[in-house]
C-alpha cells in the first residue's frame, strides 16, 4: 500500500482564494477591510522571509497588511507600547507579534499583552481557555490547519483514537483539544513517553509535531493511519546543502499509511493561510461588536 499524498499546498490556496470571497463580501457589508499587524523584532533570516511571505499573502486577499519592523536591541517597554496602540487602532483587527523574540523579552508577557480579540496567533491564555473548555476563541494557525486536512481526508472524525505527538502549548495541546473537541480519543505523547512507537502504533490518526528529524519510522503506523506531519527540520543532504525533512520518516511511512502530509508541501503552507482566516474572523466579530 502507498498512502494518499495530503496536498497542503492546493489546500491552503483553495482556502485563501475562499477568504478572498468573504472579504470582499464583507467590505460589500461594512465598509470596513480587516487588517492584520504582524511585528518583527531583530533580523533573523527566517523570521524576515515568513513576515514578508504574511504580508503578501495578506495583501492578496484584499486585507490591509501592517507590517513593524523593530531593531533586536528595542526595549521590552517599547514593543509593550506598540502592542497598546495596535490594541487600540480601530483598522487593526489582528495581531502578531513574531516568534522568537530576542532573549531580553519576555515573551509570554508580550503575548498577554496582545488583545485576546485580536490574538489571530491563538496563543493568548485566554484564548487558549476558550479552546479547552469549549468556546470561541482564536485557534493556534497550524492545528487549526492540521484539522481542515484531517477532515477533508477523513469527513467525520467521531470515535477515531488519535495519538498527538508533542505537547507544545504552540502545537501539541491545542491540536489534542481539537481533536477532543471532534470526539476522538486522545492521547498526548513526546519524546520521554515509554514505549512511544507502541502508543503510536495505537493511532487512527498520528499527529507528529515533536521536533525531531525523521524520529517517527514506519513501522510505528497503524496500516491505513493517518499521519500529519508538524515537523520542519533541515538536515545534511548528500551534495553538502541542507534539505527539509519532517518528524516521519516519510519513505517508510508512505508505504504504510493510508495518507499523509508531505514535507515541504503539507501542513507547512496552512499555517500563514488559517492565519488570515484567524484575522476575517476577528474582524467579523470585532466589526459586529462595534454595532451593538
Amino acid at each position: 500500500m502507498t498512502a494518499r499524498i495530503i496536498d497542503g499546498k492546493a489546500f491552503a490556496a483553495a482556502l485563501r482564494q475562499r477568504i478572498k470571497t468573504r472579504v470582499t463580501d464583507l467590505k460589500a457589508r461594512t465598509g470596513e477591510t480587516p487588517g492584520l499587524a504582524v511585528v518583527l523584532v531583530g533580523e533573523d533570516p527566517a523570521s524576515q522571509v515568513y513576515v514578508r511571505n504574511k504580508g503578501q499573502q495578506t495583501r492578496e486577499v484584499g486585507m490591509n497588511s501592517f507590517e513593524h519592523r523593530l531593531p533586536a536591541e528595542t526595549l521590552e517597554a517599547e514593543l509593550l507600547a506598540l502592542i497598546a496602540k495596535l490594541n487600540d487602532d480601530p483598522a487593526v483587527h489582528g495581531i502578531l507579534v513574531q516568534l522568537p523574540l530576542p532573549r531580553h523579552m519576555d515573551e509570554q508577557k508580550v503575548i498577554a499583552a496582545i488583545d485576546p480579540k485580536k490574538d489571530v496567533d491563538g496563543f493568548h491564555v485566554v484564548n487558549a481557555g476558550l479552546l479547552a473548555t469549549g468556546g470561541q476563541g482564536l485557534v493556534p494557525c497550524t492545528p487549526w490547519g492540521c484539522l481542515m486536512l484531517l477532515k477533508d481526508t477523513l469527513g467525520d472524525l467521531t470515535g477515531l483514537k488519535a495519538v498527538v505527538v508533542g505537547r507544545s502549548n504552540i502545537v501539541g495541546k491545542p491540536m489534542a483539544q481539537l481533536l477532543v473537541r471532534e470526539s476522538c480519543t486522545v492521547t498526548i505523547a513526546h519524546s520521554k513517553t515509554r514505549d512511544l512507537a507502541a502508543e503510536c502504533r495505537q493511532a487512527d490518526i498520528l499527529v507528529a509535531a515533536v521536533g525531531r528529524p525523521e524520529m517517527i519510522r514506519g513501522d510505528w503506523i497503524k496500516p491505513g493511519a493517518t499521519v500529519i506531519d508538524v515537523g520542519i527540520n533541515r538536515i545534511p543532504a548528500e551534495d553538502g546543502k541542507t534539505r527539509l525533512v519532517g518528524d516521519v520518516c516519510f519513505t517508510e511511512a508512505r508505504q504504510v499509511a493510508g495518507a499523509i502530509t508531505p514535507v515541504p508541501g503539507g501542513v507547512g503552507p496552512m499555517t500563514i493561510a488559517c492565519l488570515l482566516d484567524n484575522t476575517l474572523t476577528a474582524a467579523d466579530r470585532i466589526i459586529a461588536a462595534a454595532k451593538y
